[in-house]
């Protein structure tokens, strides 16, 4: 999700909620500890020079159970943010303490349990994969299940 498309949400929102992949809820008293201008440069395991701009969001919550931050809080925020560190219309990456800290895409649901923003599970990937000479995994099969299968290989049929 794009800065733009979370402000728009937020203008059309009473009250905030955010769940995680597996759709438990962040608690209602979670703070907003930061936004930030996330500018990325690195160099691929291909040798690429690549960069990436992103929004960051902090979530965060504590023992202060009477906190609640209002969807036209965080809009007033980002409004903030944008004007002081000049943030592009870039895709918002939220931080989130789990395990350890946990890195999000953002999503946005809205079904008989109301509106609400959705953490997504988001990947690492090799980016040079055509120079690092990635193959697609291939099945793997033992000799207990190869003349199980229908597939099996006959005389003849060039399998071998």
């Amino acid at each position: 999700m794009k800065l733009s498309t979370l402000k728009n949400y937020l203008v059309q929102m009473e009250q905030l909620q955010f769940d995680l992949p597996n759709n438990t809820s962040i608690p209602a008293h979670f703070h907003i500890t930061e936004v930030g201008k996330v500018d990325k440069t690195f160099i691929d395991c291909g040798g690429t020079l690549r960069s990436e701009l992103k929004i960051g969001l902090q979530l965060w919550y504590s023992v202060d159970t009477d906190h609640r931050l209002s969807a036209q809080k965080l809009l007033s925020i980002l409004n903030m943010a944008e004007d002081q560190l000049d943030l592009p219309n870039a895709e918002i990456e939220v931080e989130y303490q789990a395990e350890s800290i946990g890195k999000y895409g953002l999503g946005f649901v809205e079904d008989e349990n109301g509106a609400r923003f959705k953490l997504l599970n988001t990947q690492t990937t090799c980016l040079a994969e055509d120079q690092c000479s990635i193959t697609e995994a291939k099945e793997q099969v033992t000799f207990q299940t190869m003349g199980t299968s229908s597939n099996t290989c006959a005389p003849g049929s060039g399998c071998c």
